[in-house]
């Protein structure tokens, strides 16, 4: 765990993933689901350190860990999203390039995805972004602001975050000439996280071929956009 500075002068705990050779290696914000920091998203960052990455995953829920869906609804109703794009992931995106890293892409899984798109709006720093799941209600995203390379993963079956929300984000993001690729997958939300079917949810579930294609393609469009 570190601690980086926020634009406000504000202090973040964050965990921090470092790969073998960390000179001149591209960085990644990585965005929690509503559970929290937990021990899931800190393998996400583990795994991208092996890619290469400097990987970084702030704790937008200053310490508090949700074990059941009720309280994670709890944590991430009380969370301001605003605040938590503009200010927490902004302060990690500039932490990455103050430390070493050139080019830095954010990417966040289900909450996580919808502070993603967030991102790509009012984060000015990143270069890339990579969505899972998740997406915030189509007045805030300001497709205009949109600058950077997206990818998005998508559920068919998800209950969450209905396909037709995706298909909506998609039309504005053509409409204002966004560079992006949207892969949709015969799958149900959270659908990358192994512990999908342990949570109690019957709308999640881990599919294991989903999650792999969807890595797979990830890190091609990391590759094509942070490794140069």
């Amino acid at each position: 765990m570190i601690t980086f500075q926020r634009p406000d002068g504000k202090s973040v705990a964050a965990y921090l993933a470092e790969p073998e050779s960390i000179d001149g290696a591209p960085g990644i914000v990585v965005i929690q689901e509503w559970w929290g920091l937990d021990d899931e998203i800190k393998k996400v960052a583990d795994r991208l350190a092996k890619a290469g990455y400097r990987a970084l995953v702030p704790d937008l829920y200053r310490g508090k860990l949700a074990l059941e869906a009720q309280e994670a609804e709890h944590l991430m109703s009380g969370l301001d999203f605003g605040d938590a794009a503009g200010q927490d992931i902004r302060g990690a995106v500039q932490y990455l390039k103050a430390t070493g890293s050139t080019k830095v892409a954010v990417t966040g899984f289900c909450m996580g995805g919808a502070l993603t798109i967030l991102s790509a709006c009012h984060v000015p720093e990143l270069d890339a972004t990579v969505v899972w799941y998740g997406f915030p209600p189509a007045e805030y995203v300001d497709a205009q602001a949109i600058t950077k390379p997206m990818l998005g993963h998508w559920a068919l079956q998800d209950e969450f975050f209905p396909i037709t929300g995706v298909d909506a984000l998609e039309a504005k993001l053509q409409a204002a000439g966004v560079n992006y690729d949207f892969e949709r997958y015969d799958a149900k939300h959270a659908f990358a996280n192994p512990k999908s079917d342990s949570r109690g949810l019957p709308p999640l579930q881990y599919n294991s071929a989903a999650a792999e294609l969807a890595w797979d393609r990830s890190l091609e469009f990391l590759k094509k956009y942070l490794d140069n």
